[in-house]
């Protein structure tokens, strides 16, 4: 199997500004992620940025970077620019690694690769996880899913879906993980799909490639994915965690 990692870093993060270069111990939270990356088993490592500082940060510590749009509404948007100037095929695999995912193990970005690679039918893969606790599952912010028994998303929201009229014990609720593997034709065509209304609705793009029909197959998670750095509070965390490990 032969795929791409692609990691989307633009400076304009709302809870964060600046977040790609913020510092973790004597690196980059742009060069923690790379390095998450380049443990992988992917053929090839870019890091897409809308900021010639990121851009050049990330070429020297000896990244493969690109200078994309500042005007892109999604990181799908710039991983698909990435792909045409790249001048990869309709055919090729592209994992989305999000550039705030310092922590994200090298084993589920070879799976959700993977996973797309063996069902050809399928547009997208991603992975979910199980909640802790049905409190955890009530939160808009933690994104649910729902599949078919053969792992096709049915459907994702941020209610808690399904819902347990009765018997709540006999329901598991899966929560949807952000790491995205994509056919680079399908990230294409999604790019030049108008945002649709359950789409709009939720704020969940994913839904963009439902109700235009196309598939995403869903696994398990196959080692836990501890949460990314959206917040200054989340950057503290990444920080004492990693200064442990160091």
């Amino acid at each position: 199997m032969s795929y791409h990692i692609v990691i989307p870093a633009r400076m304009a993060s709302e809870r964060l500004p600046g977040k790609p270069l913020a510092r973790i111990g004597t690196s980059t939270l742009v060069e923690r992620v790379w390095l998450r990356a380049k443990a992988s088993a992917a053929s090839s490592v870019v890091i897409a940025t809308d900021s010639e500082e990121v851009l050049a940060v990330a070429k020297a510590f000896g990244a493969d970077a690109l200078l994309t749009s500042k005007k892109h509404p999604s990181g799908s948007d710039r991983i698909a620019e990435c792909a045409d100037l790249k001048g990869w095929s309709d055919a090729e695999l592209i994992v989305n690694l999000q550039g705030d995912e310092p922590l994200m193990p090298a084993a589920c970005l070879d799976q959700v690769a993977g996973l797309l690679a063996t069902h050809p039918d399928a547009a997208v893969a991603s992975l979910y996880d199980r909640f802790a606790d049905e409190a955890e599952a009530g939160d808009p912010n933690a994104v649910k899913v729902v599949t078919d028994r053969d792992g096709r998303a049915l459907y994702f929201s941020r209610s808690r879906i399904p819902y347990a009229r009765g018997a709540a014990g006999a329901v598991t609720w899966r929560r949807h993980i952000g790491l995205y593997a994509y056919r680079a034709g399908a990230l294409r065509a999604f790019t030049r799909t108008p945002p649709t209304p359950l789409e709009q609705a939720e704020k969940l793009e994913q839904l963009r490639f439902l109700e235009s029909g196309r598939t995403i197959v869903m696994a398990q998670a196959s080692e836990a994915i501890p949460a990314g750095v959206d917040t200054p509070e989340d950057l503290a965390r990444i920080r004492r965690l990693l200064a442990a490990a160091d």
